[in-house]
């Protein structure tokens, strides 16, 4: 009897050791084991510069390399650059919010994996003045508003996604924007806020990266709301079977991070202590159609 409960306390040993760290710790869901790197531990994260310019992926990002031993590099080029990136093998991963043009690269194939982690919206901001006149008027009507008044406009002028989106509000609006008024600043979004705020001019932003630059700029949000203003996120590998030299176990990886429940809650958080409101919705497992 001796000899078979010794047995069995052996073998109940190894049974907690397998399902825990090396040092007994319980592992959490997604993370490394003790001791174990990954085969390839360079991961390349393209994404759209608001992802930076909120401060989101400062706090994600260290807390996937934690969890999984691998080591990002992000690449904040704007969602033109980051899905040019994906379509040359350039990156592992993509994390974007232009779901028109994503969706090309998901139907040739050269993504995969593709999931919709967040939301939040565009707005249109301008002088406290108003100029313009466009407090309270939809997108559109506020992009008519300007045009007709000639009131200096700032673009992202990047093929960015709120590139893209701007110059879809200008064709809704059935206005081809020209003139001195409309000056491309070709830089990220905290940079061409900054730009409106010296000009006194107006321009297209997300919610998030205004939020958190609006200590340093002299701008209010003059319209927002309506489906045409929302500001959707999506992740997703670059394929493997496309390219063979990128990180398909990094790329999977940080899929899964960011549609997992843990870090959909931590995106849902985000912002709440330091201005009143969450910058982004948590998302994941949703349809697009569930949005707005």
């Amino acid at each position: 009897m001796v000899k078979k409960a010794a047995a069995l306390f052996v073998i109940l040993v190894f049974a907690l050791a397998a399902s825990a760290g090396c040092d007994g710790t319980p592992r959490t869901k997604g993370q490394a084991p003790t001791g174990v790197e990954p085969k390839a531990k360079d991961l390349i994260l393209a994404t759209t510069t608001s992802t930076v310019d909120s401060g989101l992926l400062d706090v994600l990002v260290p807390e996937f390399e934690k969890q999984t031993g691998y080591r990002v590099k992000v690449i904040a080029a704007g969602t033109g650059q980051a899905l040019a990136m994906g379509e040359k093998g350039e990156a592992d991963v993509l994390l974007c919010h232009a779901p028109e043009a994503e969706k090309k690269l998901v139907d040739a194939g050269i993504v995969t994996n593709y999931r919709l982690v967040m939301h939040n919206d565009f707005v249109i901001v301008g002088p406290p003045d108003d100029p313009a006149g466009i407090r309270g008027k939809t997108g559109v009507e506020a992009f008519k508003a300007i045009a007709t008044r000639k009131a200096l406009f700032i673009s992202r002028g990047d093929d960015s996604g709120t590139h893209k989106k701007e110059l879809a509000l200008w064709k809704e609006a059935g206005i081809t924007p020209a003139g001195t008024w409309y000056q491309e600043s070709g830089q990220g979004m905290g940079a061409t806020l900054l730009q409106a705020s010296e000009k006194n001019g107006y321009t297209l932003t997300d919610r998030a990266t205004f939020l958190a630059q609006k200590e340093n700029i002299k701008l209010d949000i003059l319209s927002e709301g309506g489906r045409s203003l929302l500001n959707i996120y999506h992740v997703m590998q670059v394929n493997p079977e496309k390219f063979g030299k990128v990180n398909a176990a990094g790329g999977k990886a940080f899929v899964e991070f960011m549609v997992a429940p843990e870090t959909q809650k931590m995106i849902g958080e985000f912002g709440k202590g330091k201005f009143g409101q969450p910058l982004f919705v948590p998302d994941a497992g949703k349809q697009m159609d569930d949005l707005g």
